[in-house]
């Protein structure tokens, strides 16, 4: 494999940095303990066995994310406040972004805050992930060449959020790179009825009836009204945390996808984590519904 698929995963920060963090200070470069040197060469060649076990064609285009544990990998750790576990989850969005980059995969979407979280979370709780969202997405928009899109609907989100989304969709609309999807007040029910809902507006305006309407309605006319519009859809799902559950998520898109659930929580994500999620994507047998 090229060397550049080597490469070791940046350190999850540690508990220490994240205590004394500002508010929107996620990208905390505190090393963590090293490894015992023995243990650290043994993760080094599974590492590699890993990624030489994959094979190519046999990768999936479209990876889904279903980041789960961050409040937990802080109630575990003693933090005051769950918003230290949102930014060690948003620090290794970054890596498992350039792990996919560096793979081939050529789509990633990130369900980073649902449309239940914005009226069931505590206000202090919402108001800090909505910060570190932002922050996620100028970092994300950065990176050479990747395109980053917002899915979901700007409605209950704060206009600084939604300015932050703008921003970072229009600085990459061009970009022919890594295609990232942030999911931010997505609902996968609200997403369907939305699609119908324009559906029935589009031909409306044109002077159809219902009838006729109902007639020209199909999966693929469904599809394209949906926020993921023109892209694949996901061939892998991957939650983490240990919770075996969609939560509303892409769930028209997600109809043949493969799933995998991982234990370790968000911030906790190693490579070789997500190398096992590929081997095991890599030996099923996809029947796409037959």
């Amino acid at each position: 494999m090229p060397d550049r698929l080597r490469r070791r995963p940046g350190p999850t920060p540690s508990v220490a940095a994240l205590r004394g963090a500002p508010r929107t200070d996620y990208r905390v470069t505190v090393p963590k303990p090293r490894l015992p040197v023995g243990r650290d060469l043994l993760y080094g060649v599974y590492k590699k066995r890993l990624r030489s076990s994959l094979p190519p064609d046999s990768l999936p285009n479209h990876v889904a994310m279903i980041i789960d544990g961050n409040r937990r990998w802080a109630r575990q750790r003693a933090l005051e406040t769950a918003a230290h576990g949102h930014r060690a989850g948003a620090a290794k969005v970054h890596e498992f972004l350039q792990w996919c980059d560096e793979l081939g995969v050529r789509h990633v979407t990130l369900y980073l805050l649902s449309q239940d979280n914005l009226v069931g979370r505590d206000s202090s709780e919402l108001t800090e992930l909505i910060a570190i969202i932002a922050d996620l997405a100028e970092e994300v928009s950065q990176q050479p060449d990747w395109r980053v899109q917002h899915v979901g609907s700007d409605e209950g989100l704060p206009p600084s959020l939604v300015a932050a989304l703008d921003t970072a969709e229009a600085r990459t609309a061009s970009h022919t790179g890594l295609h990232v999807n942030l999911a931010v007040g997505y609902g996968g029910r609200h997403e369907i009825a939305q699609a119908v809902r324009s559906i029935l507006e589009e031909h409306g305006k044109r002077g159809s009836s219902i009838e006729d309407v109902a007639g020209l309605l199909t999966p693929e006319l469904i599809g394209e009204h949906l926020y993921t519009s023109g892209q694949p859809d996901p061939d892998l799902v991957i939650r983490t945390s240990g919770e075996q559950r969609l939560s509303d998520f892409m769930l028209w898109q997600s109809a043949h996808s493969e799933f995998y659930f991982m234990e370790a929580l968000g911030p906790d994500i190693r490579e070789v984590d997500f190398l096992r999620a590929l081997r095991d994507y890599a030996g099923r047998h996809r029947r796409f519904g037959s």
